[in-house]
């Protein structure tokens, strides 16, 4: 049995985010996808912990507090010594689009699962209700941290817990495409709730539209599924059957950033409510409606949705 029935567990990587404006100068954040996903679970009042390594620096200090005041549980955050998190930074062209630039091999993150605080953490997550990861935990991981993490995640689902596996592929994490599928191969049969996207299965598979990525998320044995679609909206399964849901429209799209980790937030808080699977994607649509709408992945407080 779980230990916290109710409680998720969101593991991966917060980096150091500096933006870099018109004018040349620079201004200072953090982000990472599954961080956002926990700030916006706390915020709608579900139990949760994030799960993570960074170093022993005033910048990793200000990210606990950060996330502390956020609600965000902090205990199984490890930190390691004489070490910084990852960063990266983003630029933006004449046009608005934005490229990112990365510094992270050497982030405390990737070594999750082989410091000397691991095996006590392992310990501690198997009691978790939910575990919560992206297709970008398990590439920081390397192949020797991701044998952990499935092991891990194994036991979690003996003593009855739940895996949700938001797929976010990002190429350039990783040595080679075929490493990439083995993983993800591995991770879908290891996932109850899955979020894939259409685009990150197709482009990792060449799957030739959603019907087809549908279908390998089923094959793989994934018991819940939220196939978020190319156009605004998704395709949730419900009692066997595949039901599109639309996104709620909205007049101005500021800044995409979090559309997704909202979104899983969203419906995952809605299911851990009690709600079925087509009203926890409504509720999600609306929460990341609410933040394409800001700039930015953390919206203020005001502006999120009832």
């Amino acid at each position: 049995m779980t230990d916290t029935p109710n409680r998720v567990a969101a593991l991966g990587e917060c980096m150091i985010e500096m933006f870099r404006r018109p004018d040349g100068s620079l201004t200072m954040g953090f982000g990472g996808d599954t961080l956002n996903t926990a700030v916006y679970l706390a915020r709608l009042g579900t139990p949760v912990d994030y799960v993570t390594a960074l170093g022993d620096d005033s910048i990793s200090d200000g990210m606990v507090a950060a996330w502390a005041a956020e609600g965000v549980g902090t205990g199984h955050v490890l930190r390691v010594p004489n070490r910084l998190p990852g960063l990266y930074l983003i630029e933006t062209d004449a046009s608005g689009e934005r490229r990112f630039l990365y510094w992270r091999d050497k982030a405390p993150a990737r070594e999750l699962f082989a410091l000397p605080q691991t095996p006590e953490l392992s310990k501690a997550l198997e009691g978790y209700g939910i575990v919560y990861l992206s297709g970008i935990s398990i590439a920081i991981l390397g192949e020797e941290g991701r044998e952990r993490l499935f092991e891990l995640l194994q036991r979690v689902r003996a003593r009855g817990g739940k895996v949700a596996f938001d797929t976010n592929w990002r190429p350039r994490l990783w040595p080679d495409i075929g490493t990439a599928r083995t993983a993800f191969d591995r991770m879908l049969r290891l996932t109850d709730i899955a979020l894939p996207g259409v685009t990150d299965l197709r482009d990792l598979y060449g799957d030739a539209d959603a019907d087809a990525v549908l279908a390998r998320v089923r094959d793989a044995g994934v018991g819940e599924i939220v196939l978020k679609l190319e156009q605004p909206g998704c395709v949730v399964i419900e009692n066997g059957e595949a039901v599109e849901v639309p996104a709620q429209k909205v007049a101005t799209v500021v800044d995409t950033t979090a559309a997704g980790d909202s979104f899983s937030a969203g419906y995952l808080a809605s299911r851990l409510r009690g709600e079925g699977p087509v009203d926890a994607a409504r509720a999600a649509h609306r929460l990341a409606a609410a933040v394409i709408q800001h700039r930015g992945a953390i919206i203020p407080r005001e502006a999120m949705p009832a």
